[in-house]
């Protein structure tokens, strides 16, 4: 057994200097920040809306959504916070399949990480340039998060990741939102585990350096449904789990409790003309009760300009249709949105 070495990638600064963020983008980014800070400290009652494709694949039709987003964004403002999912790093339950533009930046080709890296960071950038809207990524790999600290306003650790030291060491040091999923078993103390650890100050190894952080106390848990041991999809969105969930974050010494609620993955059992559904199920709780209210910050949705999913390795693809996890089309998110906006 052995490693092939392939070659070594640049550093995240090398990387960053060569392809810099435009002043606009950094004015764009601060002003994000600012404002998603605020929802999850309690200072502003806007909802946010992490919304976007199941997996970026194509820069083209990726900032088209976008764009489409940022018109919406302007109908919605005084409500709604969209924050684009520009998701370049796709776990594999198996190993098997598109991993995601950093390691595929053309899906019909072999991996080419330094290329991805460099395709990510320059699609990031196109979108904050076009729309000023600044993304949320998911941090498959711990190590990757410093090639994109300067553009991402949200970062996601996955059901398979969120027990792994590293990652919610990583997410101690960040001073952006980052979200704990349930583990695919459904355990709630595993992710507030999570959050707790990334809460907290740590000193650990990061890319070769001894480091020390403050702790996040932006942190907080996504609740995406679970997985029994006969592989039956069990949804954890109902009144019922908020409020188990709630109660559990009232009996732990948390920072600015808060949870974002995943409508697709197991709580719709990958169903995704339920993600309709189970987004309105969700706003009908949080009217029904206060504590919900305050605690339910926003809704994880995937969509797409296409509805549905297809399939890589034919040759042809359908443009903005998803090559992972079915999607929402956009005429259906478009009115969910405003449907949302309607009942806040």
């Amino acid at each position: 057994m052995s490693f092939d070495f392939i070659r070594k990638l640049p550093t995240p600064k090398e990387i960053k200097e060569l392809y810099p963020m435009p002043e606009a983008c950094i004015k764009a980014k601060k002003k994000n920040d600012q404002e998603i800070r605020k929802v999850f400290t309690g200072e502003s009652d806007k909802f946010i809306l992490i919304i976007g494709p199941c997996s970026a694949d194509n820069e083209d039709s990726v900032c088209d959504y976008i764009q489409r987003l940022a018109r919406v964004q302007e109908e919605v403002k005084d409500k709604i916070i969209l924050i684009p999912r520009i998701y370049t790093n796709k776990p594999r339950t198996t190993g098997d399949g598109y991993k995601g533009m950093l390691h595929q930046p053309d899906p019909e080709k072999k991996p080419d990480m330094l290329a991805g890296l460099i395709t990510i960071r320059k699609l990031h950038i196109r979108a904050i340039e076009e729309t000023g809207l600044t993304a949320a990524d998911e941090m498959l790999y711990s190590e990757n998060y410093r090639y994109l600290s300067d553009i991402l306003s949200y970062v996601a650790v996955g059901a398979r990741s969120v027990e792994n030291q590293l990652h919610r060491l990583t997410a101690s040091g960040m001073d952006i939102p980052v979200g704990m999923k349930n583990p695919t078993s459904g355990d709630l103390s595993v992710m507030l585990n999570s959050v707790q650890a990334a809460q907290s100050a740590h000193t650990f190894i990061h890319r070769g350096w001894e480091v020390s952080t403050d702790g996040n106390p932006l942190t907080h848990t996504i609740l995406r449904g679970s997985v029994s041991k006969h592989g039956q999809t069990i949804p954890n969105y109902h009144f019922e789990d908020l409020n188990l969930l709630y109660q559990l974050y009232m009996e732990r010494n948390l920072q600015n409790p808060a949870v974002i609620v995943d409508c697709n993955h197991s709580n719709s059992g990958k169903k995704f003309k339920e993600q309709i559904r189970i987004a309105n199920e969700v706003m009908h709780c949080r009217r029904h009760s206060e504590d919900l209210n305050n605690f339910v910050k926003g809704l994880m949705i995937e969509s797409y300009i296409e509805e549905g999913c297809q399939k890589i390795g034919t040759g042809s693809h359908v443009y903005g249709k998803s090559i992972t996890d079915p999607c929402l089309g956009w005429e259906d998110s478009k009115n969910l949105i405003l449907s949302i906006a309607n009942q806040l």
